[in-house]
């Protein structure tokens, strides 16, 4: 079962990261190589308790559909989306937040296991694992960049 573990400093206040990375737009903007949409559920704005949501997206050449939904939710220190249909046979994925005095320490904690048995594990040691962490570093990368810039206004409401 691989578990994938990200720490992303963000020079930002931890309730603009926390709510940033609840945000259905700056994860689309984050996943452009994908050509990712959200297609069900909700479809904009911040995703909160028992929300779902489906995205469309294009992953090794194939459009999937993937639906998650928040099973956890402490604003402005964690939340998890866990997934209801796709094409794993499970994933969690943690979105943790901590204030320190540059700004805010945003981990990620990505666990997930794959269809297939002894075939799906295969692919996770040679593929998936390094595919899936690519995406959360790009991810992150956005999110901070737009977190610690004046950007993040056109992604939060009232901000």
């Amino acid at each position: 079962m691989p578990l994938i573990e990200l720490v992303t400093p963000i020079r930002a206040p931890i309730e603009r990261c926390f709510d940033l990375s609840r945000s259905v737009e700056l994860h689309l903007a984050s996943t452009g190589e994908t050509g990712e949409r959200a297609v069900a559920g909700v479809v904009r704005g911040l995703l909160g308790p028992g929300d779902e949501v489906t995205w469309r997206a294009r992953h090794f050449g194939v459009w999937q559909l993937l639906t998650s939904r928040i099973t956890q939710f402490e604003r402005p220190r964690r939340f998890r989306d866990s997934m209801v249909r796709g094409a794993f046979a499970r994933f969690d994925h943690d979105h943790l937040f901590e204030a320190d005095a540059d700004g805010t320490i945003m981990r990620d904690r990505f666990d997930f296991t794959s269809p297939l048995g002894p075939l799906g594990r295969l692919a996770d040691v040679l593929v998936l694992t390094r595919y899936m962490r690519a995406l959360l570093v790009e991810r992150n990368r956005v999110l901070r960049e737009i977190a610690e810039s004046d950007r993040w206004r056109e992604f939060l409401a009232g901000g």
